[in-house]
């Protein structure tokens, strides 16, 4: 029998544009969270295993210069994909079943054809990048080796990100964190099996994550494929639509473009980090994985605001748009006070799940408490760049993340580093551009962005 999802309860009505919004967001928001913890978690876990059973130099390789490398192509990816997710969210909203069904096929297929180009990109051009950032020679064969199997399998990478963004955008949530808590524990036991009991080193890292990514893929799309609803794919319908992939990558190239900016920026926090040592880079490593919960948490709550925002903006109901903002926004601030809280008390504890190193521990510890308190000054990027998305106002979020984060950022790293190379001159790159991006964001959305009045069309042109 078919399942119902959250947002459509047995009249047909939904949740998102007519229930509770505290509620709706919160029963959007979990499953993202979760969803989005498990999807951490594969590199955590990889982590973990690798720095315990391995060593700290392949610790270094499969966290660091690796995963900045890998965040760039996906994150591109994940950010195109948003298009789609926008797009389905305010078709469904407004009832166009067409549409939807149109923008769904054309998505899928983007991805294959994606992921067929990201894996040539990826093997063929691993061991040159890896070298540009100055990645020490007693880990790079490591950080390649981990890269090559990684994107043998990244199609099935991305094809779940693109079918979970699709359940997403019609309020199914709950379903993407089932597929993920499912091939997370696949990649526990995998990586166990093939690093701890098998002696497949970094590559077996790599081998458990992709075959536990396929996994997902295969599930979400049975989901897709078996769903009654307007959003059902049919793999013999799979095609791109041109007018629609336009559409899409309008909307979604902005947030591609804005994730490759923020990883061509960290690419070049790591060539800075990759000067200070073995035991910085492998600290910095572990600090990653730590610091991922809180982003893993906004970027939850971003998610969660965009869909909300994308189908009632879709069926016209302005009032929920600016109450719905509100309550997210209040709702993160205090998440993130709590979490700042709990990590600058206990986090340095974590630091003992992948290594015993102690130099490596004091210099993550350092890291940790120099940049948890300073958190909450991320929030308002995340909330109203999510919220402008939802309405398809894209571009100029992308360039105010780009000048304020991305470009001072980089600007930072080249010029005053270089004067005074410590680990905190590095890191306060963070604080700086994520203050001077919110106070940007602030002023556009309050005195120029589409939402700043309470004027948008009532309803999307079919």
């Amino acid at each position: 029998m078919e399942q119902t999802t959250k947002a459509q309860d047995a009249l047909g009505h939904n949740g998102i544009t007519e229930g509770v919004i505290w509620k709706q967001l919160l029963l959007f928001f979990f499953p993202i969270l979760f969803g989005t913890f498990f999807q951490q978690l594969y590199n955590t876990i990889d982590a973990v295993i690798v720095g315990r059973f391995v060593g700290k130099e392949a610790l270094a390789a499969v966290g660091g210069p690796t995963g900045t490398l890998i965040n760039l192509l996906i994150g591109f990816f994940i950010g195109l994909s948003s298009g789609a997710t926008v797009i389905i969210s305010q078709h469904y909203g407004g009832n166009q079943k067409e549409k939807v069904s149109q923008a769904v096929h054309t998505a899928i297929a983007f991805s294959i054809v994606s992921g067929i180009l990201f894996t040539i990109i990826g093997i063929m051009f691993a061991p040159l990048a890896l070298k540009a950032m100055g990645t020490p020679e007693d880990i790079l064969h490591h950080a390649v080796a981990f890269m090559r199997v990684y994107f043998m399998g990244v199609t099935a990478n991305l094809i779940y990100n693109m079918g979970a963004g699709i359940l997403r955008a019609v309020g199914d949530s709950k379903r993407p964190l089932y597929f993920l808590i499912a091939s997370c524990f696949t990649n526990i036991l995998l990586d166990i099996l093939f690093v701890v009991y098998l002696p497949f080193g970094v590559r077996g890292a790599a081998l458990a994550t992709i075959l536990s990514q396929l996994l997902s893929a295969v599930l979400v799309v049975l989901v897709l494929t078996r769903t009654k609803e307007s959003y059902r794919l049919v793999l013999r319908n799979l095609r791109i639509d041109k007018g629609m992939l336009k559409r899409i990558i309008r909307i979604g190239f902005p947030a591609g473009l804005q994730s490759v900016m923020y990883s061509f920026s960290n690419i070049i926090i790591q060539s800075s980090i990759n000067t200070l040592g073995t035991n910085t880079i492998a600290a910095w490593t572990a600090y990653g994985k730590i610091d991922s919960v809180f982003f893993t948490i906004i970027s939850a709550f971003g998610i969660s605001i965009t869909t909300f925002v994308g189908q009632n903006y879709g069926a016209g109901k302005k009032d929920r748009v600016y109450k719905g903002i509100r309550v997210c926004m209040a709702m993160c601030f205090a998440a993130s006070i709590v979490l700042s809280i709990l990590l600058y008390t206990f986090g340095n504890h974590i630091y003992l799940l992948f290594t015993t190193d102690t130099d490596v521990i004091s210099i993550g510890t350092d890291i940790l408490r120099y940049l948890v308190p300073v958190y909450i000054t991320y929030i308002s990027i995340e909330i109203f760049s999510g919220s402008l998305r939802g309405t398809g106002d894209c571009w100029i979020p992308m360039l105010l993340t780009c000048m304020g984060v991305c470009i001072l950022r980089v600007v930072w790293i080249w010029t005053v580093v270089p004067l005074h190379r410590t680990i905190e001159t590095v890191i306060f790159s963070y604080p700086m551009t994520w203050v001077t991006t919110s106070v940007l964001f602030f002023i556009y959305f309050f005195f120029f962005s589409r939402l700043k009045s309470r004027s948008f069309p009532l309803r999307l042109k079919k």
